[in-house]
C-alpha cells in the first residue's frame, strides 16, 4: 500500500543530552503485509524511568535491559525512548485499521511496527485513558509479586500512579485494609476519589502484614521498614537508577525478620509464566481501566509539539506530576 505524502515523514522526541530533548523528523516506511501503521492519539510519560532517561542517569550496567521495545540510539543518548502509545491504525492489516489500539512505543505522530505489537482497546476505554495501561500492567505486576491474601493489613507507600494503582487493586481484595501513604497532603483527594485511606508519614498505621513501596524516595523505602509487622514482606518497587540507597538494616530488620523482595515489571513472577504472558497481561491492564474514576491519575495534557519545552519542568515537580498526556495534532 503505497504510502501518502502528507505522511511520509513522522516526528519523534529524542533526548539529546542530560536534560535536554528535541523533535526530530524520521522517514516513515510502508506497512508491509504482517505490519501496521499507527497514527498517534495520545501517548503518556511514564514519569520516574523517563526521568532518569531524560537526566541521563541509567547506569551503564542497564543500558540493554532498560532498552525499550522501539527505543533507538542507546543510553545515555541521543535516544528516542518511551512506552506508552495510543493511537488508531491507519493502514496494514485490513483486520486492524480503524481500530484504536495501545503499542509500547516512544512519542512519535505516526510509526510502523509488527501487527503483533499492537493490542485494541477494549470497547468502552477511551483512548484518553489507555495511557495508563503501561502503569497498571507495573501495578499488577507488584501485586502478583506482593500476593496480598484477604484480610491483610497493607501500606503502600508513595501515591504517584503505580503506588496508587496497587493500593487500588489491594483495596479490591475482601477484607483488606489498605492505606495509601505520602508526605504529599495534596494526595488525599486522589486517594479518597479511588476510595482508598490516606495517611500522612506521621499517621501511617504500623504493623501491616505486607508494605509496598512505590515512592521513588530512599526516605520512602526506610518507611516502609518502619511500617512492616512481625515476619512481613516489604516489596521494593521503586527504581532508584544510578543512586545508591542506603538503609537501617541494623535496627529491628533483623529481630522483625522482616524480607525485602524487588518488584520488576520486565518479568513475570515464576508462578504466573507457565500460563501468562505479557499480551494476556496487558490485556487484563486495559480491562481493569474501564473505571472512570481512574481518570484522576491524569494530572495534566500537553500538545506533543510543546515536550522539547515540557519535559524539564515535568521532570522537576515529582509532587505535582502523575501521568502527564500527550495530544497529538493528528487526534483533532
Amino acid at each position: 500500500m503505497p504510502v501518502d505524502t502528507d505522511t511520509a515523514t513522522a516526528t519523534a522526541f529524542w533526548t539529546l543530552a542530560p536534560g535536554h530533548g528535541a523533535l526530530r523528523e524520521e522517514v516513515l516506511p510502508e506497512a508491509g503485509p504482517d505490519e501496521v501503521r499507527v497514527r498517534t492519539l495520545f501517548s503518556g510519560i511514564s514519569r520516574g524511568t523517563e526521568s532518569l532517561v531524560f537526566q541521563g542517569r541509567v547506569p551503564e550496567s542497564e543500558w540493554q535491559r532498560m532498552r525499550a521495545p522501539f527505543q533507538s540510539g542507546d543510553f545515555p543518548g541521543p535516544v528516542k525512548y518511551g512506552y506508552v502509545s495510543v493511537g488508531v491504525v491507519e493502514a496494514g492489516d485490513p483486520g486492524l485499521i480503524g481500530r484504536e489500539v495501545f503499542c509500547l512505543h516512544p512519542h512519535q505522530d505516526r510509526y510502523v511496527v509488527p501487527a503483533t505489537a499492537v493490542t485494541p482497546l477494549p470497547d468502552g476505554l477511551p483512548a484518553e485513558r489507555a495511557v495508563l495501561a503501561a502503569n497498571m500492567e507495573t501495578a499488577i505486576n507488584g501485586v502478583w509479586d506482593a500476593s496480598p491474601g484477604v484480610g491483610d493489613r497493607i501500606a503502600v507507600v508513595g501515591a504517584g500512579v503505580v503506588g496508587t494503582l496497587v493500593a487500588w487493586l489491594c483495596a479490591g481484595i475482601p477484607g483488606t485494609r489498605v492505606q495509601l501513604v505520602d508526605v504529599e497532603a495534596g494526595r488525599e483527594p486522589l486517594a479518597a476519589a479511588l476510595g482508598i485511606a490516606f495517611a500522612s508519614p506521621e499517621r501511617a498505621q504500623r504493623d501491616n502484614d505486607l508494605v509496598i513501596h512505590a515512592s521513588g524516595n530512599p526516605a520512602g523505602l526506610r518507611l516502609a521498614l518502619t511500617l512492616a509487622g512481625l515476619e512481613a514482606g516489604i516489596v521494593e518497587m521503586s527504581w532508584f537508577g544510578a543512586s545508591e540507597v542506603s538503609l537501617p538494616l541494623g535496627e529491628a530488620f533483623h529481630s522483625r525478620r522482616l524480607r525485602l523482595r524487588a518488584s520488576q515489571v520486565g518479568r513475570l513472577p515464576p508462578e504466573r509464566s507457565p500460563r501468562w504472558d505479557h499480551r494476556r497481561r496487558l490485556a487484563l491492564a486495559l480491562k481493569l481501566l474501564g473505571d472512570a474514576r481512574l481518570d484522576a491519575l491524569i494530572s495534566g495534557e500537553s500538545d506533543f509539539r510543546n515536550l522539547p519545552d515540557l519535559m524539564p519542568s515535568l521532570v522537576a515537580g515529582s509532587g505535582k506530576v502523575l501521568c502527564h498526556r500527550l495530544r497529538y495534532p493528528t487526534s483533532t
